[in-house]
């Protein structure tokens, strides 16, 4: 694992940040301008005792200021998932739809016992566990070199696969990374302790303030639910085959033209219904133009007064895309304890090819060799990296009506992994139970707004879309 931040950073350049969160800090209650708040911190050991003392209070606001840019190399997707899940970060990671995983190599974790000692035979488990993963990137290639694009490859992937990430967060953040990292259940995962002592080394010298907020963090290696639920008989779970709509805003399409009326005229909510109740209910024309004008508003304000929270399956190499978008709110399972294994999802190119069985076998030897490891004694945490691209996990996620429209605008469209794409169409369509006017204006833009930028890669559906458009005007 490397970590490394992006960009030569001075002392200079160090004291300057220190000085614009001291400023901050400064600023809300003392008299004068901004500027007067940041000269009156040129001092470097006056702002950094300052800006210290300010954050030890819980005022961490005035650090979101700074901003770093971190390289990580060689790390996992159980890093890559850990960090983007808690919505620390900004970030970008090699795609592998488009790029060969084959020989990016594989994280070798040490094998401990569950009070966390190293097994005695730790260096023969190690070498069993290698050519285990070696004969998972075997399958890899063996997949892809038969016709299989790497977008479904990388189902056989195991999770200590080697990825590349270039991460970006604020100083605010960063604490609450570390502290996650290094004084929380995940630290007992090896990888994450180490990342986050990585990066806590880096933090004292790029900003030498956080070792406040960080340091009188307690260490709280368990989950407090987890605890409280330790002697309670847990069923078994059950991996869901269809999307399903757990809660929704009721009365959607009434509901954002409320709220439009409460935003553009300042009424209360009575006033509001009862003028929606006289002059626009049943009118089916001026409510479709209504909703459909909240759509083409910038902003989408009024969009964002409705939720909908759904519970699917996803594959694990799918969950990053949804991860990656940061305006929805969802809850992942964690890593331990660790998931069934048994539970996958075949693309439908390898269901349909004579691969199907080879593909089969692979996930079934996995399970075996993972309750071969489990039988060590192995602690939990060390047997993450087991955990196959393809294996299949339920997970929770709220939408409010902005970040529903911009999912489905980015992954109805035909380019987007098949499997996500699936899913938010069967989203779409629970919704389209609910809502006529809000569910018609969700989409990909070639059909909400007849556009389409992907430029030459676009799949020319745009180009059916405006002849049937020319077509009908034509009528």
């Amino acid at each position: 694992m490397q970590v490394k931040l992006v960009g030569n950073i001075s002392q200079k350049e160090i004291e300057r940040q220190v000085q614009i969160c001291a400023a901050a800090g400064k600023l809300s209650r003392m008299p004068g301008s901004v500027f007067d708040a940041i000269n009156s911190m040129e001092d470097p050991e006056k702002a950094l005792k300052f800006v210290s003392r300010v954050i030890n209070m819980g005022h961490t606001s005035t650090i979101d200021h700074d901003y770093m840019v971190f390289a990580l190399s060689e790390v996992t997707p159980v890093v890559e998932q850990t960090i983007i899940a808690e919505r620390f970060a900004s970030f970008t990671i090699k795609s592998r739809r488009e790029v060969d995983f084959s020989k990016v190599g594989f994280y070798i974790p040490d094998f401990h016992d569950e009070k966390g000692s190293v097994l005695e035979n730790n260096n023969e488990i190690k070498n069993k566990y290698k050519k285990h993963m070696q004969s998972l990137f075997e399958s890899y290639s063996k997949i892809n070199e038969s016709g299989i694009n790497k977008e479904d490859s990388r189902f056989v992937l195991p999770y200590c696969y080697y990825g590349e990430i270039i991460m970006g967060l604020d100083a605010t953040s960063l604490a609450r990374m570390i502290i996650k990292l290094t004084k929380t259940k995940y630290a007992n995962i090896t990888e994450l302790k180490e990342l986050g002592d990585k990066l806590y080394e880096i933090a004292l010298k790029r900003a030498p303030y956080l070792h406040t907020i960080i340091d009188k963090e307690e260490d709280k290696n368990y989950s407090e639910v987890e605890k409280v639920l330790s002697e309670v008989d847990k069923p078994k779970y059950n991996i869901l085959s269809s999307p399903v709509l757990l809660d929704c805003t009721p009365n959607i399409d009434e509901t954002l033209i409320i709220n439009a009326l409460m935003r553009l005229y300042n009424y209360d909510y009575k006033m509001a219904k009862k003028f929606y109740d006289n002059n626009i209910k049943g009118n089916e024309k001026l409510e479709e133009q209504i909703v459909k004008s909240i759509f083409n508003e910038r902003e989408h304000e009024d969009l964002k007064q409705i939720n909908m929270r759904f519970q699917f399956s996803v594959p694990m190499a799918i969950l990053t895309h949804y991860t990656r978008h940061r305006r929805l709110s969802l809850s992942i399972p964690d890593f331990v304890p660790n998931f069934n294994l048994k539970y996958y999802i075949t693309p439908p190119s390898i269901k349909d090819s004579n691969l199907n069985k080879f593909y089969e076998e692979i996930f079934e030897n996995n399970l075996k060799v993972y309750d071969e490891f489990k039988k060590m004694g192995i602690r939990e945490e060390d047997l993450v990296y087991f955990t196959l691209s393809g294996n299949a996990i339920n997970v929770v996620i709220n939408f409010d009506g902005e970040a529903f429209r911009w999912i489905c605008r980015l992954r109805e469209c035909t380019k987007a992994q098949w499997c996500i794409r699936e899913n938010v169409l069967k989203m779409h369509a629970e919704i389209s139970k609910l809502s006529k006017y809000f569910a018609r204006n969700l989409g990909p833009d070639c059909v909400t707004k007849h556009i389409c930028s992907e430029g030459k890669e676009s799949c020319g559906r745009i180009l059916k879309i405006l002849e049937n458009l020319k077509d009908k005007s034509y009528e």
